[in-house]
């Protein structure tokens, strides 16, 4: 069995220590007291006894704190039990007997509950010993003072036994909080670790808009950018229109504002600029209070300017391209003018003008997506007062042959007529190819339903088909850009993938969007929604 630990052998001194000190003080004034009151009998005898009490007292003063001798924590109440004892005997009337709740108090906290038998014990043979010795009156006190001592010695062992077990819980949980302390540190260590290693820049941003956690790459990323200058120039995604201090990512995300994917450019047009490309989102609230905020950013400086370069190169490949396939086409619509050609002859051409205009309409498509996707600008629009009507029947029109090869029906009769401020060339550029897919990709001898209505202060254009669908797999993707089905992909239609990407950007560019609506097996439902105020139309047209 292990003897008291340090901490343990440090109580046990400072406890003795106490109960020895005030038990001599005890002593002193039950000394003054009884010579004052000329109760002593037997001075040498009291003497001797006092004098045992202050040489203990000494003794445990004077050994070291932290290695305080076995011997001497019973050694020093036993004999001060027994000092009081010869007190008690010279001075008989003096009620010294009292001064035995001191030892009988510690030998209870230290000893347990056979500490409390034996001095209660000894104390009675003592007690009975004097008393029926003839040398002393007995009293009724007599009997009560060994009770009153167990009783005395009893509490001290509950309290020092609830003490200790108040003490092992503290130092257990004070062990658990330094294990978790620790596990914390570790953890944190961890985090830190991890965050250093990534290439990307990490900020957290506490509700009240301070930094509180930040890596080495959001360091590095900011230090670049401050190599531009000491307040270098901030861009939108465009790299075009400047921002203000409050606008940059960074401050809206102190400000409490959670966004995705925003690109920012450092640096003036031209100059050896960096782009970042920069998210935020809120942090989980604790207790219904706000979390913070953590940003993350990342420089795209080199992905951004390959994909100019790209667009630069498709637009400028799609113009020189555009050029020589207009002279072709004109050429092959002179050939096919002369009535002497051959069968065989105007066969071919006509192939050959089928796919010289499908190769001018691809063209076309790869330059409106170079024009809306550069520097970010998306479509220029030149809005108008028109009938959304007007727009969606010329569209019928136009692809009613196609249609009607294929054997398939248009019907229109749900185009009801609703004034708007749009642009017409666009909004015809986009109902034909809701239009042209809803044809092309329809099974023979399906029909097309197309209708267009007015829900509060939207325009709704409706094309419906009732071909195969689209798979759930596919339909995230429906409108990304050159995407293009497994199925259609392996079929013999033709098309560019461009068209639905398109159309959404121009719906987008007028302030709304194109929703899909589709099962496999049971057709698809686009929907062109165009916010217009009631009367916006009559009121352009008028001001």
């Amino acid at each position: 069995m292990s003897g008291p630990s340090p901490s343990e052998r440090l109580g046990l001194h400072r406890s003795l220590l106490t109960s020895q000190l005030l038990q001599a003080a005890a002593t002193v004034l039950a000394a003054v007291a009884t010579l004052v009151l000329g109760q002593i009998e037997d001075v040498t005898l009291f003497v001797a006894g006092a004098g045992m009490i202050f040489v203990c007292a000494g003794i445990v003063v004077l050994s070291p704190r932290d290695d305080l001798p076995s011997w001497l924590i019973l050694v020093a109440p036993v004999v001060d039990v027994a000092a009081i004892g010869l007190m008690r005997e010279s001075a008989p009337v003096a009620g010294i007997g009292l001064l035995w709740a001191f030892p009988a108090i510690w030998i209870g906290s230290a000893f347990g509950v056979r500490g409390v038998v034996g001095v209660t014990a000894t104390v009675a043979a003592i007690i009975a010993y004097q008393a029926f010795d003839g040398s002393q009156r007995v009293a009724a006190s007599t009997f009560v003072l060994p009770f009153t001592l167990a009783a005395l010695a009893t509490m001290s062992h509950f309290a020092a036994r609830r003490t200790r077990a108040q003490r092992a819980l503290l130092e257990k949980q004070s062990a658990e909080l330094r294990r978790s302390l620790e596990r914390s540190r570790r953890q944190e260590d961890l985090v830190t670790e991890v965050l250093d290693a990534v290439d990307f820049g990490v900020i957290r941003i506490t509700a009240q808009g301070e930094y509180s956690v930040s890596n080495e790459a959001h360091a590095r990323l900011q230090a670049g950018a401050g190599s531009l200058g000491p307040a270098p120039a901030v861009y939108a995604a465009d790299g075009i229109t400047p921002l203000v201090a409050s606008e940059t990512p960074f401050a809206r995300a102190r400000a409490g504002e959670a966004f995705e994917g925003e690109l920012v450019w450092f640096g003036m047009p031209g100059d050896d600029r960096r782009a970042l490309n920069v998210t935020a989102r809120h942090l989980p609230a604790r207790d219904g209070v706000g979390a913070g905020t953590v940003v993350v950013s990342r420089d795209v400086t080199a992905e951004e300017l390959a994909l100019r370069a790209r667009e630069d190169l498709v637009a400028s490949v799609s113009h020189e391209l555009r050029t020589p396939l207009t002279s072709i086409i004109g050429y092959l619509e002179l050939a096919l003018d002369d009535d002497a050609l051959a069968g065989a002859t105007r066969e071919q051409l006509e192939i050959a003008e089928r796919n010289a205009t499908r190769l001018r309409e691809l063209v076309a498509d790869i330059l409106a997506m170079s024009a809306a996707s550069r520097h970010g600008v998306g479509f220029a629009l030149e809005p108008a007062a028109t009938d959304v009507a007007d727009i969606v029947a010329g569209a019928v029109t136009s692809v009613a042959p196609r249609a009607a090869a294929h054997g398939i029906r248009v019907d229109a009769s749900g185009v009801r007529s609703c004034p708007a401020v749009v642009d017409a060339h666009r909004l015809r550029q986009v109902v034909d190819n809701l239009l042209s897919n809803a044809v092309k990709y329809n099974t023979s001898g399906g029909v097309v339903l197309v209708s267009v209505e007015r829900e509060a202060d939207t325009v709704l254009i409706t094309v419906a088909d009732d071909g195969p669908g689209i798979s759930p797999s596919e339909q995230g993707r429906i409108f990304e850009r050159f995407f293009r089905a497994d199925t259609v992909r392996n079929s013999s239609i033709h098309g560019s993938g461009l068209g639905l990407a398109i159309s959404r950007d121009i719906a987008r560019a007028h302030g709304g969007d194109i929703t899909l609506t589709t099962e496999p097996g049971a057709g698809s439902v686009f929907t062109v929604h165009l916010p217009q105020k009631e009367g916006a139309a009559s009121w352009s047209s008028t001001s």
